[in-house]
């Protein structure tokens, strides 16, 4: 297979919505789904197009219950294009014409191609070549350039291109009880002048105003055309000849506008006034693959062999749903990108999983994404003030405003019932935020962030907390009760009148963490500021010992032979008969939904949907942990660390596509073959879909960076932390070599060669100040243009 190229050959009505989402192009600005032009959502083509941080609410009845819900909008779709040979009807991929047809993602490039060939009911062959980009050179353009050959025949081509705005959202079928009428038609038009045909529509209650105008030219110059138009869509009709075997190629050149961009006057008005003046698709295309190639100049990762299409398709995604166009935008990060409508386009705790991979390669929309959250910040006190906490409560599910958007009742699609979702008490999304915001100072260094932003999210985060524990004083010890961790089976005890858990383990000791970060920030700050911002905050010298206090206290709940429990109580639940049912159905990751469609629930049992305990080896690794809870007064080492993993390794069912990632990087260290399955696993999650039809409803973003994560930094051993680059490369089986570029502390070109031989740094000439970097453990201050290279032999 070509390298950076993903090729689908037939036409598969199945397989089509999975391979639509992965051929989705976007610019972190808007995205677009890879379906044929020609298409309609019909069951098996969903045509969908994403704006960054386009939100609409509706109010819908289901289960009895007026439920409201915030949705990432489908916006009008700017891909209509249809063609028919005289006197037949239009083609379709699903009519039955098709003698051939091949689809390829070039993601080196950012370009989709689609090459077809029809025969029409009188055997006339049609053959049709389109290519499609959406800019990453100007956020507002996309365009489609098709490539006609009459093969056996001579005459007219009737093509028909449009801006529909009569789309709703209807991509995810649990989703399709709720109401998904988000647009309003406004105005439709055509104008003779400039050959630009136009739309704009609003959402129904954010009243965000959507503009689209397209110039359809055939072969380079302007055609007679005949407008159409109704409300909420408008097209043209040209008639172009073919002559037999001369290739006819028409340009569709779209431009995309909201009323929330900034310096317009108006969305139509800028939308039509930019379509008018965009140039021919070979110059569209230019500066477009010009952008592609200075993004891939940071953050291409090369190594040997099958991983690297995988990988290239993963961070090609990354970037098309976080670019730098992003950090100019007031936006989240959607946890299912902007490639489907999973999740509501609703942003969750997913860009924990990121934050790594954009530090290393884009800070800047690292920080963009920070300021999202410090931008929700007076509605996350809002929130904690009204629940009766202190400091800020961040939504387990955010959208447009940052007010809690998690659903309160959710589909089993197993059992078709509506049930009772308690994620809300997933608190622990505000730890995420906390946790991003210091590993953002770690990479970058930039004490200005946490002045002006950072240490004040970290304060009201470490507020909240602190609101929300209570004090054992016979154990002096401090209890979290009544929350749900990162497992998310387990939102109860069973048969307990109140929903949450107590005391999970992930919670308390990142709890700890929190708290550590916010008092060395402090202590980062300039003694003035630092008295200022307390001051701001009012911030006293008895909450900042409680915040001491706290950390050194807070209960951790151990069972076994000094197994940490997920949460108190858990090794009282039940044993799963984890092989009865891997007999009994072909797939458990949802056992969630598998036991609740049995009348049963997974409260019972000892059972895990996701890497809970071990995320705290993911985020601080081993000896990380093993500090944290020494500091705590646990002792807990090596061994004990072993039986932890064994013991939550046998009972996960691997229901999120983020578990393969976590568990991959708790196994590096200690079993290499066992990491390199889940490390393949993850690569595989969206490529091959290996939750079984959910990557056709948007790509799992936090999965596709983790994958990249690993390879990167797990199996570097590369660290950040304490303002030193830390090497300590642990290649697994079938990973000879690794080669990448890094940023790092306005370090923009630092190459990293890891392999079983040797380790190489070296730093790109600049005025920046020397780095000490370390390997194995070994340091050495460079300078720009230095290279350091260290023998490894025999170090696997």
């Amino acid at each position: 297979m070509e390298p950076g190229i993903l090729s689908y050959e037939g036409f598969d009505p199945a397989a089509e919505g999975l391979r639509e989402a992965l051929c989705t192009l976007g610019n972190g600005y808007v995205a677009t789904r890879g379906a044929a032009p020609e298409s309609a959502a019909d069951g098996v083509h969903y045509p969908g197009t994403y704006v960054a941080g386009c939100y609409d609410r509706l109010t819908s009845v289901v289960a009895g219950r007026e439920v409201e819900n915030e949705d990432l909008v489908n916006t009008p779709n700017w891909l209509p294009l249809r063609f028919r040979t005289p006197g037949q009807d239009w083609f379709t991929l699903a009519g039955g014409q098709v003698l051939d047809h091949r689809q390829d993602l070039d993601t080196r490039r950012g370009v989709l191609t689609r090459s077809t060939r029809f025969r029409d009911p009188d055997g006339r062959v049609l053959a049709v070549t389109q290519r499609r980009l959406v800019s990453m050179h100007d956020p507002h353009v996309a365009a489609l350039e098709t490539t006609f050959v009459a093969e056996n025949w001579s005459g007219p081509l009737d093509v028909w291109a449009g801006l529909d705005g009569r789309v709703v959202n209807a991509g995810v079928a649990r989703y399709r009880d709720l109401d998904g009428r988000h647009l309003v038609p406004v105005a439709e038009g055509y104008d003779e002048r400039d050959g630009v045909v136009w739309l704009q529509v609003r959402t129904a209650s954010s009243q965000i105003r959507i503009a689209q105008a397209a110039r359809l030219v055939v072969d380079g110059g302007p055609a007679p055309a005949d407008a159409e138009r109704a409300p909420g869509r408008s097209a043209v009709r040209v008639r172009p000849e073919l002559v037999r075997g001369v290739p006819l190629t028409v340009e569709k050149r779209v431009a995309l506008y909201t009323s929330q961009d900034r310096a317009i006057s108006e969305s139509l008005a800028a939308a039509r006034e930019r379509a008018a003046r965009l140039p021919p698709f070979a110059d569209l295309l230019a500066d477009h693959v010009a952008a592609w190639d200075r993004l891939w100049r940071t953050s291409a990762i090369v190594v040997p062999g099958e991983p690297q299409q995988a990988l290239d398709l993963y961070v090609f995604h990354l970037l098309q749903t976080l670019s730098e166009h992003t950090a100019h935008l007031d936006v989240g990060m959607p946890a299912r990108g902007l490639h489907g409508e999973a999740y509501r386009g609703h942003v969750f705790w997913d860009e924990l999983f990121v934050f790594p991979f954009l530090l290393l390669s884009f800070p800047r929309v690292a920080r963009s994404l920070l300021m999202y959250r410090w931008r929700r910040l007076p509605r996350a006190r809002q929130a904690a003030a009204e629940a009766g906490y202190r400091g800020a409560m961040y939504p387990w599910q955010s959208g447009s405003d940052g007010r809690d958007e998690t659903q309160r009742v959710h589909l089993n699609p197993a059992s078709g019932r509506w049930v009772e979702d308690h994620s809300h008490l997933q608190r622990h999304v505000g730890i995420a935020v906390a946790h991003n915001v210091w590993q953002y100072y770690q990479a970058t260094g930039d004490v200005a962030f946490l002045h002006g932003y950072g240490a004040e999210m970290l304060v009201e985060i470490a507020r909240f907390w602190c609101s929300l524990v209570t004090y054992d004083a016979a154990t002096d010890r401090y209890d979290l009760r009544g929350v749900m961790g990162p497992d998310e089976y387990h939102d109860a005890y069973p048969g307990a009148a109140r929903p949450g858990i107590d005391n999970n383990a992930y919670t308390n000791v990142m709890v700890t963490r929190l708290l550590r970060y916010t008092l060395d920030a402090l202590a980062l700050l300039p003694e003035h500021e630092r008295a200022a911002l307390r001051e701001r905050l009012a911030l006293g010298d008895d909450e900042m010992d409680l915040f001491e206090r706290v950390g050194r206290r807070m209960r951790v709940v151990f069972h076994g032979d000094g197994v940490i429990s997920q949460f108190e109580g858990y090794d009282q639940l039940a044993e799963l008969d984890w092989a009865a049912y891997r007999a009994r159905y072909p797939a458990i990751r949802r056992l969630d939904r598998i036991l609740e469609a049995e009348g049963d629930s997974v409260n019972r049992y000892q059972a895990s949907k996701q890497a809970d305990v071990l995320m705290l080896v993911f985020l601080l690794g081993e000896r990380g942990l093993i500090d944290a809870l020494a500091a705590l007064g646990y002792p807990f080492d090596r061994a004990a660390l072993d039986r932890t993993v064994d013991h939550y390794l046998a009972r996960t069912s691997h229901g999120s596509t983020l578990s393969a990632v976590v568990h991959a990087w708790v196994l590096a260290s200690r079993d290499p073959k066992a990491s390199w399955r889940f490390f393949r696993e993850a690569l595989d999650s969206d490529l091959a879909d290996v939750q079984g039809g959910t990557t056709a409803e948007g790509v799992h973003l936090g999965a596709m960076a983790g994958a990249v994560d690993l390879v990167r930094r797990c199996y570097t051993g590369l660290d950040l932390s304490d303002g030193v680059l830390r090497l300590a490369p642990r290649l697994p089986p079938g990973m000879a070599e690794l080669r990448f570029r890094l940023r790092y502390r306005n370090h923009w070109g630092i190459e990293v060669r890891c392999a079983d031989d040797a380790v190489r740094v070296r730093l790109a000439r600049s005025q920046q100040p020397p780095i000490t970097v370390a390997v194995d453990g070994e340091e050495r201050v460079l300078a720009p243009g230095e290279t350091w290279r260290v023998s490894r032999a025999g170090a696997r």
